[in-house]
């Protein structure tokens, strides 16, 4: 059976508080029928990573969102050019003359002249005031994948998610909060194409969320871009800082906060520094200050300018508000006195590591 290629939504998440909407929104070419049934969840042809590749490439689109009110009159309408990776990101108020926007339709209005294509009606996630977010890792958190050859690395780009062991105890922390009205989201430094099947695996794992968080590796690869250097494919921190900080924005800070991540990487020192800021109120700039002499960030300038935006945002915007945030930081049982004693070499993160909970797995 063939399929006509048409524009279709990879990856979007609508997040709505009491006075905005964020959205950050993927955009893709796809020709092939993806199936799932509905009782069962069982997906005929799981998605492996290297089915995706054609993620690679660069398409830009022109995006009309349309709000809507709860008996779907149309409040307003917007329009928004995407960037040459296909991704957008935006805000819009909540309320429009004093009506509240309750979901938005999403048209693409370039790919095809004169056709305005549906690409989906979408309701956003709530959060209710006290809001409580869980931002998991996933790569030996949830899942227990393995790179250290080429072996390895082939079968995590062949394989279904579901061949690799679970972590069963980080599942069921994750699974615990959600059960306790938490909001999960994915913050994972594997490249963008393992998108679809992150979902299919948190979706067979009664995990619901399209919040997926991945490294854009085109970024990456790309010799004019200065967001991302190659440098990065191994050195994490920089990337899981800044999309962590980014998620925080766009949920205008919880209240009620559960990070969720290995020892084996970059997750505690991460951590510690979002705590420092948004539960200590720690100055920002001399957070910045101890990163950009870190070894285990290595910012580029660029980046430097970036994080040193986003750490100030959020300093301000947790300025006033009390955060309860847990940390929890999963190891093996041969390397977590191992973990529990590494040093930052930030003094002021190493004074916090008494409020990470360990667990072994």
């Amino acid at each position: 059976m063939k399929f006509l290629p048409r524009p279709k939504v990879r990856n979007i998440i609508v997040i709505k508080s009491s006075k905005e909407i964020a959205v950050k929104l993927s955009i893709t070419i796809d020709n092939s029928p993806y199936v799932q049934d509905y009782q069962t969840k069982i997906i005929s042809k799981p998605a492996a990573p290297y089915q995706n590749f054609h993620f690679f490439s660069r398409t830009r689109f022109k995006v009309k969102v349309v709000c809507l009110d709860s008996k779907s009159n149309e409040l307003y309408t917007r329009e928004f050019n995407t960037d040459k990776y296909s991704n957008l990101n935006f805000k819009i108020p909540s309320f429009h003359n004093s009506k509240e926007i309750h979901n938005i339709q999403i048209y693409e209005t370039k790919f095809s002249r004169g056709v305005d294509i549906l690409l989906g009606s979408f309701i956003p996630i709530n959060l209710k005031d006290p809001k409580k977010l869980i931002i998991s890792d996933f790569d030996k958190t949830l899942v227990d994948t393995r790179y250290s050859n080429f072996k390895e690395v082939f079968h995590s780009l062949s394989k279904p998610i579901s061949f690799f062991p679970t972590v069963k105890e980080g599942l069921k922390i994750l699974k615990s909060a959600v059960a306790k009205g938490y909001t999960p989201f994915v913050l994972s430094a594997s490249p963008h194409f393992y998108e679809k099947p992150f979902r299919d695996w948190l979706y067979q794992n009664q995990v619901y969320t399209s919040s997926i968080f991945l490294k854009d590796y085109r970024k990456v690869l790309s010799p004019f871009d200065n967001e991302l250097t190659p440098k990065d494919l191994k050195v994490q921190g920089y990337y899981k800082l800044n999309e962590l900080v980014n998620i925080l924005l766009m949920t205008n800070v919880p209240e009620y906060c559960m990070l969720i991540g290995d020892g084996f990487e970059s997750d505690p020192i991460v951590y510690l520094i979002i705590r420092s800021i948004i539960v200590e109120k720690k100055d920002p700039w001399d957070i910045w200050r101890a990163i950009k002499r870190s070894k285990k960030f290595q910012l580029s300038r660029s980046q430097q300018s970036r994080l040193l935006t986003g750490l100030n945002l959020l300093a301000s915007m947790a300025e006033n508000k009390k955060v309860n945030l847990e940390i929890h930081i999963r190891c093996y049982e041969n390397n977590i006195d191992s973990i529990k004693a590494r040093p930052t070499e930030i003094d002021f993160l190493d004074e916090q590591k008494e409020n990470i909970f360990y667990f072994i797995a």
